[in-house]
């Protein structure tokens, strides 16, 4: 066996080594004559090569006999402590069909692929063309994981307990539980990742993206974050326009009533050091609350038609998970899935539901009890510490003043980060059987906790203290700093890391010629995903729709942060991290949902704000009207701006007709090819059996 020449990297490998150094293809169609290397497996230093083998054959085996159906090549030599994967053509159109992945049949038309039908698609030979990069890679990731033990067996190499396999146990998942499998990641295309960086993130150009670049890529799930990213940070524009035109414009029309006692109209403001010259009217403060509101419907359900034609567009519009195998995680007891008749580990829905009901719930509860109390704690320890100072007005008092922040700020992160490992556990205890399913669940309750600790301050002040001015300085604050905190790490950081770092990685691939491309591949840090970049926007989003009318720049500042956002977290993710597996998505999954959310709730914050602007006071003082009857004018308010949104929402639809014609049409031909197939059973079992 020729060894492959280190330098010559990924492509290298399949061109020098050739076709007759990876394992062994049965099938006649799969047989080519380049194979195309997707996926390295990291070993760890002491696994043995008679494990190693093992691991290899595990790889290549037939479905039947527990393996995954791909191609393993053993690198170097049988010692070297990793494993390059790639897959043949039968398996990769095997798995398209069992995610249920639209393909282009040769009339253009997109349709459910079936591999039954495979020679009336297009480009079904070439499977380059067929799947995009991210796609094939993803495919070798869901059949590692699919690797079941078909009888209770022991893993050569490996002593004691942990080289036990049980009949139908995760083969994968007990490799990387014992540490034989340190890491998984797919191979980088550095020809394709030039050539996309030079037209995304290198481009001078603010408008658009390469989304169909992206997609091919990096896989569905990021390509649809970028392109939320980008639909939001363009439709930041007219609430922004909307801000600079009530800052600096609306206060002028809203000073026309004379009303000096205002503290909403800066000219109308009382001659006093205490005054604070720069606050809005009523007038401003309704717009934009009114504005927000339709906005933030008419954002989200522009959103949804989009994310409906990017989903057709990448055949990721009728995607099947529930009757796949379950995900690597999943543990219960052996038995015959009722749906698809396979032998599986089965687990009942109500002792899951009982999990999340009984245990899940209360301890999300007793943390979100932890935000409040050290809320409160905050503001009794801030008063505490005032009145202090203003007792003895000392350097010492004033220094000592700032240590409920701290204490505070110290406090909710320890809590965030003993929360999201209790979170992770939680999600894990509660053993859900489809990847979605445990996304979905282990989010939701990251968000709960995120929209507690980052929006509890502000209700606090908006809507017990009931201090507009607090709580405007407070939001400007937050904005201010989290933009200039932002902006250090989306920019600074990746700047001194291209300049530094990666200037000294070139260095060394110049003078070390023979530097091992895969190892230094390994060495880049996994990708951390893209939870904690969701969770910026949905803050963003709150500030913006829940509290924006008493700070209208709000927008401004979330524009100017987003456009280099965008630059950033592309070079990011292309020149400081391994590529991520990216699974194929419809869309945004539960971070839409959350999205929407918010939006309902702005309907609330925004009516109850305007509850609390001085005109509004002053009138409803004048009319004579009790806090009760106000109370009761707030809530039908409440209750006819749901309503308008609700209409909203249903007058534009969620897909545009195209999209909903093309679904349908899918829909049909897949019933239609179910029945005819049906049809040809029927036909073959009538057939009289052949004499011998």
């Amino acid at each position: 066996m020729s060894s492959p020449k280190p330098q010559e990297g990924i492509c290298g490998l399949a061109e020098v080594v050739g076709p007759e150094s990876w394992s062994k293809v049965s099938c006649p169609c799969c047989i080519s004559a380049q194979v195309e290397p997707l996926v390295l497996i990291q070993l760890a230093d002491n696994v043995q090569p008679n494990t190693k083998q093992w691991i290899m054959a595990m790889i290549s085996a037939p479905q039947k006999s527990g393996g995954a159906v791909l191609l393993a090549h053993p690198g170097e030599d049988a010692s070297w402590g990793r494993i390059v994967v790639a897959a043949p053509r039968c398996t990769l159109l095997k798995a398209t069909e069992d995610l249920g992945l639209c393909k282009a049949d040769k009339n253009g038309n997109m349709i459910t692929f079936s591999f039954n039908d495979r020679d009336n698609f297009s480009n079904v030979d070439d499977m380059q063309k067929f799947l995009t990069l991210a796609q094939r890679q993803y495919i070798v990731k869901y059949q590692l994981e699919s690797m079941r033990a078909v009888r209770d067996q022991r893993i050569p190499g490996i002593v004691g307990d942990k080289g036990i396999l049980k009949s139908r146990q995760n083969i994968f998942q007990k490799l990387q539980k014992a540490r034989v499998i340190l890491d998984v990641f797919p191979l980088r295309d550095e020809k394709k990742l030039k050539t996309l960086g030079r037209e995304w993130y290198s481009q001078k150009s603010l408008w658009g993206q390469p989304l169909d670049s992206i997609h091919a890529y990096f896989g569905g799930s990021i390509a649809f974050y970028f392109s939320f990213l980008d639909f939001y940070t363009w439709a930041l524009v007219p609430p922004a326009v909307l801000g600079i035109i009530i800052t600096f414009f609306l206060p002028k029309w809203g000073s026309t009533d004379g009303n000096k006692a205002d503290p909403f109209v800066p000219e109308a403001m009382p001659e006093s050091p205490e005054a604070d010259s720069d606050q809005l009217p009523v007038s401003g403060l309704m717009v934009q609350a009114v504005f927000s509101m339709i906005w933030s419907t008419v954002f989200m359900e522009l959103w949804k038609r989009r994310s409906a034609a990017l989903s057709y567009r990448w055949g990721s519009i009728t995607l099947t998970e529930r009757f796949q195998e379950p995900r690597p995680g999943f543990q219960g007891d052996l038995g015959i899935n009722p749906v698809t008749g396979r032998l599986e580990p089965l687990f009942p829905d109500w002792k899951r539901q009982v999990r999340v009901g009984l245990v899940s719930m209360p301890v999300v509860l007793l943390f979100l009890g932890l935000v409040v109390l050290g809320m409160l704690g905050f503001y009794y320890c801030e008063a505490v510490m005032s009145s202090f100072h203003k007792a003895s007005g000392s350097i010492i008092t004033a220094i000592l003043s700032y240590l409920p922040s701290i204490i505070h700020i110290i406090y909710t992160n320890v809590l965030g980060n003993i929360y999201r490992n209790v979170a992770q556990r939680l999600t894990d205890w509660e053993n859900h059987r489809e990847e979605s399913s445990y996304q979905n669940h282990h989010t939701l309750k990251v968000l709960v906790f995120t929209f507690f600790n980052n929006f509890a301050v502000l209700f606090h002040i908006a809507f017990f203290k009931q201090d507009l001015n607090l709580l405007r300085k407070r939001l400007s604050s937050l904005l201010i700093l989290s933009q200039a905190v932002n902006q250090f790490t989306e920019v600074f950081v990746p700047y001194i890391v291209d300049r530094f770092y990666s200037s000294a990685e070139k260095e060394l691939k110049e003078d070390d010629p023979e530097a091992d491309h895969l190892q230094a591949e390994g060495s880049l840090p996994a990708f951390p995903g893209l939870f904690a970049e969701y969770i910026e926007l949905l803050v963003q989003f709150g500030y913006l729709s829940l509290f924006s009318c008493v700070y209208p720049l709000t927008a401004v500042l979330l524009l100017l942060n987003n456009i280099t956002e965008i630059r950033g977290d592309a070079y990011k993710i292309c020149c400081l991290f391994r590529k991520p597996f990216s699974p194929p998505e419809s869309g945004m999954g539960v971070w839409q949902a959350a999205f929407e959310v918010l939006g309902f709730v702005s309907v609330v914050s925004n009516c109850w704000l305007l509850l609390l602007a001085p005109r509004v006071q002053a009138l409803t003082d004048d009319a004579g009207l009790s806090p009760a009857i106000v109370v009761i004018c707030a809530v039908m308010v409440e209750h006819v701006l749901i309503l308008v949104k609700l209409i909203l929402a249903f007058m534009i639809p969620d897909e545009p007709d195209w999209v909903r014609i093309k679904r349908e049409q899918i829909e049909y031909r897949s019933m239609k090819a179910v029945s005819q197939q049906k049809v040809e059973n029927t036909r073959a079992s009538e057939l009289p059996p052949v004499k011998s």
